[in-house]
């Protein structure tokens, strides 16, 4: 018994380094700890499941929590770089999208941005002025209240597509089916990336995202498509085909953009407040975009 005793322990500190060596060699050739963000995504997975199929309402709170925590990040990534945006209206005005978008639909997704884009325009313009230590420069004034503009769109616009889409009957299937087939695409390009990628994409953009990866991504993006389309949505396959190829381009086109943004920055992340991803926007760089796609295919299939 002494003898198995041993030998058991032997075959699990074996295992164990085993396991611990391929976490470095993963860590090492993608920067992320791979058992931590998958139990942040699940976690993240389960909240999203929960507000899409047992009460719609719930999604809300879901859509203002991400709202507030990815235009912060993002305010606080610009400043990084020498852009001053005020974080108080940014987050107040991405906040009240959201009801406005669920409640009012497309019309008042569009004028709570507007009116978002305006509170963020004169609240910069008021501490301008009223700053001691004003740049004096007109060019990073405009770069600064660009940069608001730029944020009010990029995450509080595509975000409440998400939250439009799901306010309409029978929506928030097809919310499920989009954030599905824009995971699988990422989930795809990972993991192909990581086994097969030698030929990068995108060396000057993102060095780690290769052809092999973008492969994966669109074998498994049209793949969740077609299933999803098929007992999902209650779609033809040929419309999965279609849906899944769009996913996949929109997602890249969104991956692609966010890193470019963090590369002209000088940051590896948005933020750490996701342990293993990085911040919200690094979790949200391919879903945010897809949601607008998602939305012009609902309003004309759904």
């Amino acid at each position: 018994m002494h003898a198995r005793k041993a030998e058991l322990e032997r075959q699990f500190e074996a295992g164990r380094a085993q396991f611990d060596q391929a976490q470095e060699k993963i860590k090492a050739r993608t920067g992320r700890n791979l058992i931590l963000a998958i139990l942040i995504g699940v976690v993240f997975g389960g909240a999203l499941l929960l507000s899409l199929l047992v009460l719609k309402e719930l999604f809300m709170v879901f859509a203002v929590v991400v709202a507030a925590f990815a235009s912060s990040e993002l305010v606080q990534a610009l400043r990084k770089g020498g852009i001053r945006v005020p974080i108080v209206p940014t987050v107040i005005s991405a906040v009240a999208a959201v009801p406005a978008a669920y409640y009012l639909g497309a019309g008042g997704q569009l004028l709570a941005v507007l009116a978002g884009i305006l509170l963020v325009t004169l609240w910069g313009l008021v501490a301008a002025a009223a700053s001691v230590d004003a740049r004096g420069s007109g060019r990073s004034l405009l770069l600064d209240v660009a940069a608001g503009a730029f944020v009010q769109g990029y995450v509080t616009f595509l975000a409440t597509f998400a939250v439009v889409l799901t306010a309409a009957d029978g929506g928030q299937w097809w919310t499920l089916a989009f954030i599905i087939t824009a995971v699988a695409a990422d989930t795809g390009a990972y993991a192909f990336g990581l086994m097969f990628g030698k030929h990068p994409m995108a060396p000057v953009i993102s060095p780690k995202k290769t052809w092999e990866g973008f492969a994966g991504a669109a074998a498994t993006s049209v793949l969740a498509g077609i299933l999803l389309s098929t007992f999902m949505l209650q779609e033809p396959w040929w419309f999965g085909l279609v849906f899944g190829i769009a996913i996949l381009a929109s997602a890249t086109v969104g991956d692609l953009v966010e890193s470019l943004i963090k590369r002209d920055l000088g940051i590896k992340d948005m933020s750490s407040w996701l342990p293993g991803h990085g911040g919200f926007l690094d979790r949200l760089d391919s879903i945010l975009p897809s949601a607008a796609v998602a939305f012009v295919a609902f309003s004309l299939f759904g």
